[in-house]
């Protein structure tokens, strides 16, 4: 079967394309490795080098389209959707899947439409948190276009509940949450990954790696670990990622900022805590959202701090222990020290992407025999 692909290029500061980078690429590589003709075609806001990539062999058909408009030519993305349908109308696909951000799920409704074919909406995240959202009719487009999807996966069950429910989409709608590479988060030894990042071997060590941003919870860690540092003096905090320069990391002797660590080092700081903390604040972006920081911290077999927000009240719901009123950093604290006494493991089976993609497969070929 022929399936069009249709995202934005740029995705978690990482290029889909060239770092083959997480669910915008592992959907449309998955659906390849099964048999499929997959052609992907990408926008680019950042003004990647446009062009084509083949990634075709005996494995696999998947060929990659991005186009880009530089400089003055910027006005021409108002002309990119029929850019757009006149590519799909020389490839013919068979079914169009649209993900990534609010235009592309909106062009793929559209070029489904007029090519006639079945549609496949993939929400990674709650568009209507996105700045995109803000630009008048956006929300309505969205919300219109998701509705005439045949098929609509979302990254979370608490999403899932609000496209069926609010959105009123007759499609099917299903939670897919993302996944991680499980080559890379694993359990391993603590002392060595202390080592690798040249921390004492001696201390107990509480952190979070990621965006240190307000609007993502930050803040009620840093809250928490002025309780934590005085109360418990055997305690360091560690912590990984981008920040704000008008909110920094706290500083001390106790807390080691790592920068910003390339994803297998990301791995390596969970490895060497005692446990990670998950931060969600209670926003349209907390609540619909799927921290794969979770999936992550779990693979490497660390004792969790989470916010009760969205989805993981689900998933660590056999857990309750583990989770801290969101933005209360004295329930933070609380749970941290309870952790760090007695360690509580949550043992969660996490898919590949090879195994999510091959579960979902059936559901999308059918599409095209109901059409």
């Amino acid at each position: 079967m022929k399936i069009a692909f249709l995202c934005k290029r740029q995705y978690m500061s990482k290029d889909v394309i060239l770092d083959k980078y997480a669910r915008l690429y592992e959907i449309p590589n998955q659906l390849s490795l099964l048999g499929h003709e997959v052609e992907c075609f990408c926008l680019s806001y950042q003004s990647h080098v446009s062009g084509t990539w083949d990634e075709s062999n005996e494995l696999k058909s998947l060929i990659w389209h991005s186009k880009s408009y530089k400089g003055f030519k910027k006005a021409g993305l108002l002309s990119y959707p029929f850019v757009l349908l006149q590519q799909l109308n020389k490839f013919q696909p068979d079914i169009i899947i649209a993900a990534s951000d609010i235009p592309h799920i909106v062009w793929g409704a559209w070029c489904s439409r007029k090519l006639n074919v079945p549609f496949v909406a993939d929400l990674y995240d709650n568009f209507e948190g996105f700045g995109q959202a803000r630009i008048p009719g956006m929300k309505s487009l969205l919300r219109k276009a998701v509705c005439k999807a045949h098929l609509i996966t979302t990254t979370s069950r608490p999403l899932a509940d609000l496209v069926s429910q609010e959105y009123r989409a007759k499609g099917i709608v299903l939670s897919m949450p993302s996944t991680i590479d499980t080559e890379i988060f694993v359990a391993s030894d603590k002392v060595t990954a202390r080592k690798q990042l040249g921390l004492p071997i001696d201390r107990l060590y509480i952190g979070t790696a990621g965006g240190l941003y307000r609007d993502k919870g930050v803040q009620v860690i840093y809250q928490a670990w002025e309780k934590i540092k005085s109360e418990l003096p055997n305690v360091d905090l560690v912590i990984a990622g981008p920040y704000e320069k008008e909110y920094p990391p706290p500083v001390g002797d106790r807390v080691h900022y790592l920068g910003a660590l390339p994803h297998h080092q990301v791995a390596t700081l969970f490895q060497a805590l005692d446990v990670g903390i998950i931060s969600i604040l209670d926003t349209p972006f907390g609540r619909y959202c799927f921290p794969q920081k979770a999936y992550e911290m779990l693979a490497c077999h660390l004792p969790v701090v989470v916010a009760n927000i969205g989805e993981m009240n689900y998933l660590f719901k056999d857990m309750p222990q583990t989770l801290f009123e969101a933005g209360n950093a004295e329930d933070l604290a609380l749970k941290l020290a309870q952790q760090l006494n007695t360690p509580r493991h949550t043992r969660i089976a996490i898919k590949d992407w090879e195994t999510i993609i091959k579960d979902i497969e059936p559901l999308i070929t059918s599409l095209k025999l109901q059409h």
